[in-house]
């Protein structure tokens, strides 16, 4: 029996993923472990590995084709003993492309549908149009009447650069279903307008269509999502760092080198925040929650997502007991997150889930800024650069290290009382540094 390849699901909620490329071709051996394609999900790219040793006969979802379902069928390997040649035509015959949108038609409409689409007459009633999911996405938000567009790709199937082609010759709208009535273009209209209304504003040829990646998607459905549905609630701290930046410099100056003189470790100050993070919520626990309708989950380790920039985007990984972990445990495994998150190798269980979030924009010379909660956290720290201020001590004016930080909080978990007493703990860390290394 051939052996199918199928879309592996990353995650316990992914659903579609982008098969990025193969790296084996058709009538390639293959071995158990060999690294046979690469998965792109919205924050990593994994690699699919082959389970039997054979020869891969067909491969059934080609290079850079987009939201393709878990546990669809994307190859075909011949085991020892079957020919690689039928069992790649069988299967070609057999398997479909990832699945467009469902229409009812008769045998013959669906046989003639490339055949139509290629010719490009009027459209046939009922006539199912094969096209890959990005080409409708792009043909969807120009108008595009698939129909009318000639394919390109395998068995005449439509992807992205017909679509372009037909958008730049102007050829394909006739017949395309007019837009939905749209408000008059005004200043300062609001988000929810039409792609086609929003590029009324601006001159043709003025801007470059970058067309949005599944990463991009991803953040801008959770962030609306979280600012509509989670009721945030702000608290501001001040946090002195003369002594933790004292304490940093000894730290640091007492690693031990290797014999190239590399030190085992560089504690920053954004590991101090980490680790102060996770203290603050072992001695505050009521606020080390997440919000379920149901029930408050009530979290017996601290798991601190901190917030990495990443081309395209940002991701989260999550240090995990923090509360445990001393600095320069916390500091070499943000390195090594940081390294991958850049290169999207993080394992799923390395960016999900998580207590509460950290985010420091302090690098960038940014004062203070808030936080959108990221779910299932019920509170995420926003982190400012340390700088010289004037401060009052004992009546004088003294000039000090300060850095502010802003606490965003999910209101139905953490109220304003006890989001205060958990700031509170985690400015008396900050800078009582010694109270988080014991």
């Amino acid at each position: 029996m051939p052996i199918n390849i199928l879309m592996p699901a990353l995650s316990p909620t992914m659903e579609k993923g982008n098969l990025a490329r193969w790296l084996k071709k058709e009538g390639d051996k293959v071995k158990s472990g060999d690294v046979l394609a690469e998965i792109e999900t919205d924050k990593a790219t994994m690699e699919v590995e082959a389970i039997d040793e054979g020869i891969l006969a067909k491969i059934v979802v080609p290079d850079g084709t987009a939201d393709v379902a878990v546990n669809a069928l994307i190859g075909i390997i011949a085991v020892e003993g079957e020919n690689a040649a039928t069992v790649g035509a069988g299967a070609g015959a057999a398997a479909p492309a990832p699945a467009p949108a469902k229409t009812a038609e008769a045998p013959a409409a669906v046989a003639a549908a490339p055949v139509a689409a290629a010719a490009a007459p009027a459209p046939v009633a009922g006539a199912r149009v094969f096209a890959s999911p990005l080409a409708r996405r792009i043909a969807k938000d120009a108008r595009i009447d698939l129909a009318r567009v000639k394919g390109s790709g395998p068995h005449g199937r439509i992807v992205e650069r017909d679509v372009k082609a037909a958008i730049a010759g102007g050829t394909a709208s006739a017949g395309a279903p007019a837009p939905a009535a749209a408000a008059p273009a005004r200043a300062g209209a609001p988000a929810g307008m039409s792609d086609e209304t929003i590029r009324k504003f601006f001159e043709p040829g003025s801007f470059e269509e970058i067309p949005h990646d599944s990463m991009r998607k991803t953040i801008a459905r959770r962030l609306v999502e979280a600012k509509q549905t989670i009721p945030h609630f702000y608290l501001t701290v001040d946090c002195e760092l003369d002594t933790l930046l004292a304490a940093r410099e000894a730290i640091n100056a007492a690693a031990p080198k290797d014999k190239d003189g590399k030190p085992a470790y560089k504690v920053s100050v954004n590991d101090f925040v980490i680790k102060a993070m996770a203290v603050s919520l072992q001695r505050v626990p009521d606020a080390n929650v997440t919000w379920t309708e149901g029930a408050m989950l009530k979290h017996r380790h601290s798991d601190i997502g901190v917030a990495v920039s990443i081309p395209g985007g940002l991701i989260t990984p999550v240090i995990r007991k923090a509360e445990m972990k001393g600095l320069a445990q916390i500091s070499n495994e943000m390195k090594d997150y940081a390294a991958r998150a850049r290169a999207r190798k993080l394992k799923p269980d390395e960016y999900q889930g998580g207590s509460s979030a950290v985010s420091n924009l302090g690098m960038f010379g940014i004062k203070n800024f808030s936080a959108v909660i990221n779910p299932p956290h019920a509170t995420i720290l926003a982190v400012g650069a340390g700088e010289q201020r004037v401060v009052v001590k004992k009546g004088a004016p003294a000039v000090a290290t300060v850095m502010s930080v802003t606490l965003s909080t999910d209101h139905r978990a953490v109220d304003g009382a006890l989001g205060a007493e958990l700031i509170s703990a985690f400015k008396t860390l900050i800078e009582n540094p010694m109270g988080m290394l014991v």
